[in-house]
Formats: structure tokens, C-alpha cells, sequence
């Protein structure tokens, strides 16, 4: 009924163009250049992972294998994004910012190189989780250089910024990822990440500064733990760190099924993945926009319980109008636009309110919330692959049972509950 949206590459891209158009201007108008080193940095691990979203279906014949393990490529390269968060955190603390994200960057290409050149489903696993660890660095750094240039509320809204491109640019990459396997095969997505990561590498060169004050001590794993520990005690920080851990959920599940209910529930083929998929961008840029122009004027945890909430209705919407039996690619994505656009209220203020409840500890902290928002959502991608029936209905109950999950931890976490 609508596949001219699809079919309407021109008019697609154009949209896609606009879209950059928007973020680069939002960015440019900060007086910190630093913003925009950091956004690049932060959006290149996620950005590396979904490029490649619109090839599973391909992938999976070409190496003859089923869905689930066709499905590794993407879960097994968010949960390394989950051990490099927990990992880069606290070297940061320790040996500064600059030196641990030159070091993830560098394995970012290494391990793109590494899945251009696979030849067997095994080794392209291998070298996507290579990939997926050092892009994690982008990921947790940006957000603790925000944190010790900037002051609590200052943060905030950088931090929606900076979330707003590490959320958006990857949202946007399976509509060029799409682009690409039609033009030149799956294979010239991992050229691509690999020239973005060598360009932002060497703009970092000059461009970032150290911004570490006072490294803490780091005397190993024993260390970490106890430091991770000393977080978790804080009813606080487990409810916002929480909160952006199942909201992320509801994301991750699903950019992990659409590709293959476009494909076989609603028949269509795997480049109008991408295309569809720019309204998700759209609705999360909305509401980050809404948590930047309000982000003085309303406090922090009534913008996070807004989001949520949002969120909650907009899956609610989707699930009436799959009951409804409207079978269309707009009745899926239209709401879900709606449960990004409380993504992107909920996220901004949820990851700086985390961050911001121990200071001393920023690189950790963002580490922490990193390592749970990745870890959780890699093992619900993974559940929605095997409890996959052929219709979208377990996708979208997972969805918002994890929506509602987040609204009432983060409750629970401020003593709401």
C-alpha cells in the first residue's frame, strides 16, 4: 500500500540528507568543538553495528545458516560493547581519556578489516565482536569528558546532544547500509566503518584534548568490582542506570527483528528496511529536541518519567493496530516512532542523572550504565530471535514489557514505589 516510500530512493535520501543536515547544525552551533569529536567517537560503535542490519537476511543465505545464528552478528556484537564499556570506564579513570579512546578506535579498525575479510559465518562473528569492543570506547568516554568539562546541569544537555547523534547516525546507517548492499554487496559496509574510523582517529590527533583531573587508582579486577559495587549500593543510580538499560531495550529489540519481519511477515525486500526505518530516527530526535528546549525549565526526573511513559503508549499503540489487523510497514513503524520519541526525552536525562550521582567515579559510572544498557539488550535481541513465531507480536510484547519495566524502576530508584 505504501511501498513508495520505499521504492522512492530519491526522495528517501533526500530525507536521510535533510536529517544530517539538522544534527550538523545543532552541533555546530555549540561553541565547543570538542562536541563534535565526541559525537563522531560515540556514534562510531553503534553506527558499525547497524550498518549492517538490512544484509542479516542476505547474510544468512549466503553462509547457509539459520536466522538465530545469522542473528550473532548483532547480538554478540552488542554484548561486546557491553564488556568494552565495563572495561573502558575504569582505564579511563586510571590513564586518562585520551590514550584508552586512541586504543578503541584502533581495534574499531582492526576489526573491520577483520569481517571484510571473512569467509565463513565464524569469522565474521569473530571480527564484528573485535568491531563492537573498540567502538564501545566512543560510547562511554564522550560521556565522561562531558562530565569533567562541564557541570551537573551543563551536562544534561550536552549529554542530549551528544545522545541525540550516538542514537540518530546508527538509526540512520541501515538506510545507507541498505545502499550499499544493493550497490556493492554486505562485505562494503566494513569498508566504510573502517574509513570513518581511521578519519576520526586522526581528527582526535589534535582535537582532543586530555580532560582528566584526577585519575583514580586502579589496582585490577579487584579494583573495578569494588568500585562497581560501591555504585550499586545507591538506589538511586540503579534506578536511572536501569531505567536507560530497558528503554534501550525496547530499541534494541527492535532494530534486531524489523529486518526479518519486513522480509518474512511483511514481504518486503530487505533494502526497504532502511528507508522505513528513518521515521525511528525522526520521532527520537523529536523528543531530544523536546529534553534540550525544556531540559532549564522542567526537572530532570519529570522529563525522564514523561519519556517513559511516552514510550509505554506509543508500543501500546502498535500492539491495537497489529489487533486490528492492519498488516502495514507504517502501522509498525509510525508508533514505534512514538516510542522513540520517548526514547529520546527518557535517555539524555537518565544517563546524566546516572553519571551525575558519583562525579569522582564518571568514567565507571558511564562505564556501568554502559555495560547494562548493552548487556540486557544483547540477550533480549537474542531472545526475540528465538522466540520469533512467524508474527510481530512477541517482538512487541517484549517491547513493552521492558518499557514498562524501565517506568517502574526508575520510580522504585527516586522512592516513587
Amino acid at each position: 500500500m505504501h511501498s513508495w516510500f520505499a521504492k522512492s530512493s530519491p526522495l528517501s535520501l533526500i530525507y536521510l540528507k535533510n536529517t544530517w543536515t539538522i544534527i550538523l547544525s545543532k552541533i555546530s552551533s555549540l561553541s565547543n568543538q570538542l562536541i563534535v569529536l565526541l559525537a563522531a567517537a560515540s556514534a562510531l560503535g553503534p553506527a558499525g553495528m547497524q550498518i549492517l542490519l538490512p544484509a542479516v537476511p542476505v547474510i544468512k543465505e549466503t553462509f547457509e545458516v539459520s536466522n538465530d545464528i545469522a542473528q550473532l552478528t548483532l547480538s554478540l556484537s552488542m554484548l561486546a560493547i557491553a564488556f568494552g564499556t565495563l572495561v573502558y570506564g575504569p582505564l579511563s579513570d586510571k590513564y586518562g581519556r585520551r590514550p584508552i579512546m586512541f586504543v578503541g578506535i584502533a581495534i574499531t579498525i582492526i576489526g573491520s578489516i577483520f569481517c571484510w575479510l571473512a569467509d565463513s559465518i565464524t569469522w565474521l562473528i569473530v571480527g564484528r565482536f573485535i568491531q563492537a569492543f573498540g567502538g564501545a570506547v566512543g560510547l562511554v568516554l564522550a560521556r565522561a569528558i562531558v562530565r569533567d568539562v562541564y557541570g551537573a546541569e551543563e551536562a544534561a544537555r550536552v549529554i542530549a546532544t551528544l545522545v541525540m547523534v550516538m542514537v540518530v547516525v546508527p538509526m540512520l546507517s541501515p538506510a545507507l547500509g541498505g545502499e550499499l548492499l544493493d550497490r556493492f554487496g554486505w562485505e562494503s559496509a566494513f569498508v566504510v566503518v573502517a574509513i570513518a574510523s581511521v578519519i576520526i582517529f586522526v581528527f582526535l590527533i589534535p582535537g582532543l584534548p586530555e580532560t582528566l583531573n584526577d585519575p583514580v587508582s586502579f589496582e585490577g579486577i579487584g579494583s573495578m568490582l569494588k568500585t562497581f559495587l560501591s555504585l550499586f549500593e545507591s538506589r538511586a543510580f540503579c534506578g536511572y542506570a536501569f531505567c536507560v538499560t530497558f528503554v534501550s531495550v525496547v530499541f534494541f529489540s527492535f532494530i534486531s527483528a524489523a529486518p526479518e519481519i519486513m522480509v518474512s511477515v511483511l514481504n518486503r525486500p530487505p533494502t526497504e528496511y532502511g528507508y522505513y526505518f528513518i521515521m525511528i530516527p525522526a520521532g527520537f530526535m523529536t523528543g531530544n529536541y523536546v529534553a534540550r528546549h525544556f531540559g532549564r525549565k522542567m526537572p530532570i526526573d519529570k522529563m525522564i518519567r514523561v519519556g517513559a511513559s511516552a514510550t509505554v503508549i506509543g508500543i501500546s499503540f502498535a500492539i491495537a493496530l497489529q489487533l486490528a489487523g492492519i498488516h502495514d510497514p507504517l502501522a509498525l513503524f509510525a508508533p514505534i516512532a512514538i516510542a522513540t520519541f520517548g526514547n529520546g526525552i527518557t535517555l539524555p536525562n537518565a544517563q546524566a542523572a546516572a553519571i551525575n550521582e558519583f562525579p569522582q567515579y564518571a568514567g565507571s559510572a558511564s562505564g556501568l550504565t554502559g555495560f547494562l544498557q548493552m548487556s540486557v539488550s544483547a540477550i533480549a535481541a537474542q531472545l526475540v530471535a528465538l522466540i520469533f513465531n512467524g508474527t510481530v507480536y512477541p517482538l512487541l510484547f517484549l517491547m513493552l514489557a521492558a518499557a514498562i519495566l524501565s517506568l517502574f524502576l526508575f520510580n522504585w530508584g527516586i522512592g516513587r514505589c
